[in-house]
C-alpha cells in the first residue's frame, strides 16, 4: 500500500514539473509567433499629396488621376497619390514651400516658379515667343541642357518626377479686340504669380496683375482686369468666354509643364519606389499630351460657337515686340552666360 501511494505521489510530481516546464516556455513561443506575424504584416502604404490648379475635366486633371491609378497598380497598392484639383490643397507657392520642408507633397510647376525658387536658368522655358511649335520644345527637353537644368532643380530641393507634360500653348482672351502687339499697351492682364510671366507681359507693354485663377472671372466682370492668358482648354473650362468675347491665338508660351516632389522626401524612397513614381509619371505625361492635342483641335471652334471672335496672331510681330525680355529684364540678367543663344541653337538645330 505504502509503495503504491509513493508511486502515485512520484507520478504527480513528474506531471507537475512537466506542466511547469510548458508554462515557462509559453511566453517565448508566444513572442516568436508575434514576431513572425509582425514580419509578414503588410507595411502601411506611402501617401503623397498631389495638388494642382486645374479644374475637373481638363486634360491635366484627367492625367493626374490616371497617374494615381497607374502608381497604385504598379506598386501593388503600396504607393498612393492623393490628388487635389482646383487649388483645393493650396496655392502653388504654398505646396512648393511644403515640399521643400520635407513633406510628402507633389505639385505641378513650370519654369516661372522654378526661377523664383532658385533655378534662374529654368525660367527661359517660359519666355515669351521662344518656341514656335512643340517640336522645338521636344528638342530642348531631350538635350543635355535640360538634363543639367533637372539636376539644378534637384539640388534646389525640387526633384522633377514628370517632365514630358505639354501643358498647352498659352493664348490670350480679352474684353476688347487685340489686333496687334500695340493693343497690349497698358492691358491689365492676369498672369500667374511668378516674375518670369510678369516680365514677359511687361515686355509687350502690358500691365500684368497676379492673382489666383479662381479669382479671374469676377475680376473680369468688375473690370479689375480686362484680359487673361492660358491654354485654350483652361480658358474654356473656366468659362471666360462669358466675359471675354475676343481671343488672339498669340501662343506666347508653349509651356513645358513638370511635376516636382521634394528632394528630401524623394530620397527617403527606395530606388524601386522612385522608379515607379517616375515611370508612371512619364506614362501620365504621354496620356496628358494626347488629351491636350485632341482638345486643341476642338477648342478654337468651341470658342467661336460660344460667340468669341478668334484671330490668329502675327507670331513674328509679337516675338519682335517682346524681344526686350531676353536682353533687358531682371529675369534674363540672372541667367548663366550665353543661355539664350544656347537654347536657340538647340531648338533651331
Amino acid at each position: 500500500m505504502k509503495k503504491t501511494l509513493a508511486l502515485i505521489l512520484a507520478l504527480v510530481c513528474i506531471l507537475s514539473l512537466a506542466a511547469c516546464g510548458n508554462t515557462a516556455a509559453a511566453p517565448e513561443e508566444t513572442k516568436s509567433a508575434e514576431s513572425a506575424e509582425a514580419s509578414t504584416a503588410p507595411a502601411e502604404p506611402i501617401h503623397i499629396q498631389f495638388g494642382h490648379d486645374n479644374l475637373p475635366g481638363e486634360p491635366l486633371t484627367e492625367a493626374t488621376e490616371f497617374w494615381a491609378e497607374r502608381l497604385k497598380e504598379v506598386s501593388g497598392g503600396t504607393m498612393i497619390l492623393d490628388v487635389y484639383d482646383s487649388s483645393s490643397l493650396g496655392s502653388k507657392n504654398d505646396l512648393l514651400d511644403q515640399l521643400l520642408a520635407g513633406d510628402a507633397v507633389m505639385v505641378v510647376g513650370d519654369g516661372g516658379f522654378a526661377t523664383d525658387y532658385g533655378v534662374a536658368d529654368m525660367g527661359i522655358t517660359m519666355g515669351p515667343y521662344l518656341f514656335e511649335n512643340w517640336e522645338q520644345v521636344d528638342k530642348l527637353v531631350n538635350s543635355d541642357l535640360w538634363a543639367d537644368l533637372k539636376s539644378q532643380m534637384a539640388e534646389a530641393g525640387m526633384t522633377i518626377v514628370g517632365d514630358n507634360w505639354q501643358y498647352g500653348a498659352r493664348s490670350t482672351m480679352a474684353t476688347k479686340e487685340l489686333a496687334s502687339p500695340a493693343d497690349f499697351a497698358g492691358l491689365k492682364i492676369r498672369v500667374p504669380g511668378n516674375t518670369v510671366q510678369v516680365e514677359g507681359m511687361e515686355a509687350l507693354g502690358a500691365s500684368p496683375v497676379t492673382m489666383g485663377l479662381s479669382e479671374v472671372y469676377s475680376a473680369l466682370q468688375q473690370g479689375t482686369i480686362n484680359a487673361v492668358e492660358n491654354p485654350l482648354s483652361t480658358l474654356l473650362a473656366n468659362s471666360f468666354d462669358e466675359v471675354c468675347k475676343y481671343c488672339v491665338l498669340d501662343r506666347h508660351v508653349y509651356q513645358i509643364q513638370f511635376v516636382v516632389i521634394g528632394t528630401e522626401f524623394f530620397n527617403t524612397l527606395t530606388e524601386e519606389q522612385q522608379n515607379w513614381l517616375i515611370e508612371t509619371g512619364t506614362e501620365a505625361g504621354v496620356y496628358q499630351n494626347k488629351l491636350m492635342q485632341e482638345a486643341e483641335a476642338n477648342n478654337i471652334q468651341a470658342l467661336k460657337d460660344r460667340g468669341v471672335t478668334v484671330t490668329e496672331a502675327d507670331y513674328a510681330a509679337y516675338a519682335e515686340a517682346a524681344k526686350s525680355f531676353y536682353t533687358d529684364s531682371k529675369t534674363s540678367a540672372a541667367w548663366s552666360e550665353g543661355l539664350y543663344d544656347r537654347v536657340l541653337a538647340i531648338i533651331n538645330g
